[in-house]
């Protein structure tokens, strides 16, 4: 028996390869999904089958492809309606693989179609469930993500989600191991784990939302309090998962054309393409095309990409490190990014060769900043998210999280510098190359962020 989570950390998700005696079942696969095969292949097993916890908003699985390539049944829990072949499945009905047995638990909540699969050894003795974002580590899925589809209100989810759990998970044994679909990070729930999998008795102690006295009116209470709207590609990638997609094999061969700088600036103003600099932000700072865009291939991308770009359909043009061109368009089809029209060949070097403008972000080290700030108050604008502001920040700095910066642009003065931070660096530079796309140049970013700010002792 082999149980293998293949976690993902740009996506904070976890997919599942389970196998015996020759046959293999891949839970929620990622979109490229040669590394399922080639696993299968490798240990002489058939993929038999392809479980879906639920239609994924957060990236483009890999059940479509799968089934195409291997011949393996699509599965889906009750309520599921797809555009594709597949059997959806009755509660409680059985699957085998090899000698193990996948039973099928409906859990709606998170959406109406999730489903929860309990696995079970030859003795029948319950060993792990995959439980999608019904259940993570620390909470619970978020039950506003399928309300405009099920004509439902969150309040309403949260309360179907609190029988799910209570009759369904609850019930079962301490000592299952809980797999789930991610990890912290993910936007699918508010508070998850750094941990990606763990015991059912350990969540039953720790996660909220599973307190044995909890009434249902707390639960939906505490489960919708705070909740974020959700990323604006969500929707989309839910489509393209219930309705199927372009093979992401033709979409790199698509996307990994390398244009010369007149070709590229050619595409950029005849098709609206957005120009995405993936280099090191440090790299960004120092010189760009004027109005690129910066999410660097280092950080959280795909997530990134799909908060700030939104549109799956917007046509995209890239600035990439040498060498990582089918790396960066495979992570952006992931999210169901798939109109890249090609990358700069020869990336900034080949633009600055042939004398084309380039633009520059305007940093500062931190030991600058602090002496600066203690001789005067400083315009300050911190780009975390609302809990980490609220947790620690600079006195006087305002709120303006980069997940909802366009909500904020008013906030920014055009006149007279202001400074602009993340934790890290990351973010705040993607927020320099959003607020510089818009005629907003008067802007310093604190290099370092919060960490060496703290550092610094400027806190």
């Amino acid at each position: 028996m082999i149980i293998e989570q293949i976690y993902t950390g740009c996506l904070s998700q976890g997919s599942y390869y389970i196998e015996s005696n020759g046959e293999v079942a891949i839970i929620d696969p990622l979109r490229d999904v040669a590394s399922y095969i080639e696993k299968a292949k490798k240990n002489k097993a058939t993929i038999k089958y392809i479980f879906e916890t639920h239609f994924h908003a957060d990236f483009i699985s890999g059940h479509v492809t799968l089934a195409k390539e291997t011949g393996a049944t699509i599965v889906y829990g009750p309520m599921a309606k797809t555009s594709f072949n597949s059997l959806i499945a009755k509660d409680q009905q059985q699957f085998k693989i090899g000698e193990l047995n996948l039973t099928v638990l409906h859990t709606p909540g998170h959406t109406m179609e999730s489903t929860t699969y309990l696995l079970s050894d030859v003795s029948k003795k319950d060993i792990a469930i995959f439980s999608g974002d019904t259940l993570f580590l620390g909470d619970v899925g978020r039950p506003d993500l399928a309300q405009k589809a099920a004509d439902m209100t969150q309040e309403d989810l949260a309360g179907i989600l609190f029988d799910s759990l209570r009759k369904k998970i609850m019930p079962l044994a301490d000592d299952l191991i809980v797999y789930p679909a991610h990890g912290a990070g993910s936007a699918c729930g508010k508070n998850l784990s750094k941990e990606t999998f763990g015991t059912l008795g350990d969540q039953k102690k720790t996660n909220y939302a599973l307190r044995a006295d909890m009434t249902k009116d707390e639960f939906i209470k505490e489960v919708t309090d705070g909740l974020p709207a959700p990323p604006q590609y969500f929707p989309l990638n839910v489509k393209m998962n219930k309705e199927g997609y372009e093979d992401i094999k033709s979409v790199i061969e698509s996307g990994s054309r390398p244009l010369s700088p007149e070709d590229f600036e050619i595409a950029a103003n005849e098709t609206g393409a957005i120009v995405l600099d993936v280099r090191h932000q440090t790299d960004f700072a120092k010189g760009h095309i004027p109005q690129s865009i910066f999410i660097g291939i280092d950080g959280s991308f795909a997530p990134w990409v799909g908060t700030i770009i939104g549109n799956v359909k917007q046509p995209i043009l890239l600035i990439i490190p040498k060498g990582r061109e089918g790396e960066t368009i495979t992570r952006m089809a992931r999210v169901g990014f798939d109109n890249t029209l090609g990358y700069l060949k020869g990336g900034l070097s080949a633009w600055k060769r042939k004398g084309k403008t380039i633009d520059k972000v305007k940093g500062i080290d931190v030991k600058t900043f602090k002496t600066i700030a203690e001789k005067r108050s400083l315009n300050i604008f911190d780009v975390r998210k609302n809990l980490e502001y609220n947790s620690e920040h600079l006195e006087n700095a305002n709120s303006t999280p980069l997940d909802f910066l366009n909500n904020h642009m008013s906030d920014f003065p055009l006149k007279g510098d202001f400074y602009i931070h993340c934790a890290g660096g990351y973010r705040s530079m993607i927020a320099a190359s959003i607020l510089k796309s818009r005629g907003i140049h008067n802007l310093i970013n604190v290099d370092g962020g919060f960490t060496a700010i703290k550092k610094e002792g400027f806190v």
